[in-house]
Order: C-alpha cells, then sequence, then structure tokens
C-alpha cells in the first residue's frame, strides 16, 4: 500500500500547514532504507528514509541522536520533522537540504563545528538507549570506564556477532587477547565522555549550498572523541582543512596515532559481519599491529 496520503498528513499535522504532494523521487546513496525527496505544489520539499514497520526503534533513535546534535548547539543537522509508522512501513521524515560544493573553507568548519560537539560532555560513557551502527545493533549501557565500555560493547559484541557467523579460531583468540591487554593504550591517557556522531564518514556529512556543514545519518554515544576523528581516516580522510581546523580547536592526545586503529577495527569488524568475508584479512591485520603495539608496551 502507498504511504504517500499518510505522509502527507503527517507533514500537515506536524507543521500545521497544509502539504499535498506533487511528486516524490527516489534518492540513492543507502543500502539499509528507502529514501525519497517529497516535492509539494507549493514548493516545500522534505527528505523521507522508509523501512519496514519493525525498524520503528532504528528511525526512533536516529531522530533522537539528530537532536541531541542539534541542541548541542555545534554543528548543523537535518531538522526532524516526524517518525512513526504508516501501515506496514515506518518513515523518518527530515527537513530537505540543498547541497552544494565542498570547500577549504567549509571543511575548516566542519572541522571546527565537530571539535564544538566534541566538548558537550556527560557523567558516563555510553548513552541513554540502544541504537545501530549501519544495520547492527550497538549497544549503549552507560559505564564509567572507558576502555571496559570498548572491550564489551564494542569490540566485544561484534566479535561475539562474528563467532555466530562463522569467524572464529584466529579472530577469536586474538581478539580476546587485544581485550585482556585493552588497559596499554590508556596507561597516559583518560578521555572524557564527548558527544559522538558515532558513525562519521564521507558519506555522513555534506555542504549545503550556503557552505554550511551538515551531518546526518548518526550513530550517537558520549565516548572517546578519538574515535569520531579516527573514523574519518578510514575510507579515504578527510580534507587537511578539516584536521588542521579540528587540532587548532582541540588538540589531540600524542598516543592517537596508536589508539585510531583500536577504534577503527570495531568498524572494520561491524563491515565484516555486514558484508562478509572480505573484511576479514583487514580485521585480522589491525589485530596483529595492536598485539604488537602491546607487546611493546
Amino acid at each position: 500500500m502507498s504511504p504517500w496520503n499518510n505522509l502527507a498528513e503527517v507533514i500537515s499535522q506536524t507543521t500545521k500547514n497544509p502539504f499535498t504532494i506533487a511528486r516524490h523521487t527516489a534518492v540513492g546513496g543507502g543500502c539499509i532504507n528507502d529514501a525519497y525527496r517529497l516535492e509539494g505544489q507549493d514548493g516545500r520539499r522534505y527528505f523521507v528514509k522508509l523501512n519496514q514497520a519493525r525498524q520503528l526503534a532504528m528511525f526512533e533513535a536516529e531522530a533522537e541522536g539528530l537532536r541531541e546534535i542539534h541542541h548541542s548547539g555545534s554543528i548543523r543537522t537535518p531538522r526532524v520533522i516526524s517518525c512513526g509508522t504508516a501501515g506496514e512501513q515506518t518513515y523518518l521524515i527530515l527537513e530537505h537540504l540543498t547541497l552544494g560544493r565542498s570547500t577549504p573553507q567549509a571543511m575548516a568548519q566542519l572541522g571546527r563545528d565537530l571539535a564544538q560537539m566534541h566538548r558537550r560532555s556527560h557523567s558516563r560513557f555510553g548513552w541513554h538507549r540502544d541504537n545501530t551502527i549501519g544495520a547492527t545493533p550497538q549497544h549503549n549501557e552507560q559505564s564509567d570506564q572507558w576502555s571496559d565500555f570498548w572491550s564489551q560493547h564494542r569490540l566485544g559484541f561484534q566479535l561475539a556477532l562474528a563467532a555466530q557467523r562463522g569467524y572464529g579460531s584466529s579472530l577469536q583468540k586474538k581478539g580476546d587477547q587485544l581485550i585482556a591487554h585493552i588497559h596499554l593504550f590508556f596507561q597516559d591517557y583518560s578521555p572524557t565522555p564527548s558527544l559522538l556522531h558515532g558513525d562519521l564518514w564521507s558519506g555522513n556529512y555534506a555542504i549545503t549550498d550556503d557552505g554550511t556543514p551538515v551531518v546526518f545519518d548518526p550513530a550517537i554515544y558520549f565516548g572517546d572523541r578519538e574515535t569520531d576523528l579516527a573514523m574519518t581516516e578510514l575510507f579515504g580522510g578527510f580534507t587537511p582543512a578539516f584536521y588542521q581546523a579540528y587540532q587548532a580547536a582541540y588538540p589531540l592526545h600524542p598516543g592517537y596515532e596508536q589508539r585510531k586503529t583500536l577504534y577503527n577495527l570495531y568498524h572494520i569488524l561491524n563491515h565484516l559481519n555486514l558484508f562478509g568475508s572480505g573484511y576479514l584479512g583487514q580485521a585480522e591485520a589491525m589485530l596483529d599491529q595492536l598485539l604488537r603495539h602491546c607487546r611493546q608496551r
């Protein structure tokens, strides 16, 4: 059954301004949800994600994450219009943003804005609700100890999923060894809980047509800010202007160069679990590198 009439009614009620859909256009770029641009007869536009009704909690967590970043007063996110179910589908309706070209000035602003967001802190690591990283559940039970949180709810959880998918033996043995020695990466470093985007790769930010950086598709929680910076380097990296501006606004600890592999291992394990054995060699190589570092300490 078509959801469009339901969505038009939701937008009308939420905005208190009648909305009639003139056209809906599929938008590519994602592999988890169906995405569309809705255009109204009055010229208004909205961005909509659709999925099965059982995925409502995923969209609710995403909507709350976008609001959390917005309330930090740091970096722009699309405004959340509504989230709910319509028949057999769940939806997330967002502000539609017109995107432009990236410039060094815009990337520098992204670095400064991210640094400001990372200064938003909390008393504990984690978040008050779970969310997802891609299509994988992400557990955010709150903890006073960062190394415990990262060991249990990030690396340990992904390694357990990998074991369920048949990636055992060597991967699990190395993973257990790393978790047993994870304290060695924090001997002279004690992170504070920072508000994180959680999934900050090049596909989850853009520059609007007026040059404003914007982030979306968050997997937020409060954790070590280095995890966000590490992920920006995982799939090709951001521009030098971004890193220079971030470093000037909120300098990183010298040990970041060793810990970024520890943090990116989480995402590679997640890719292994989502997309298959093409990521197994990379995960094991990262584990080997991290275990060599442990032996040198």
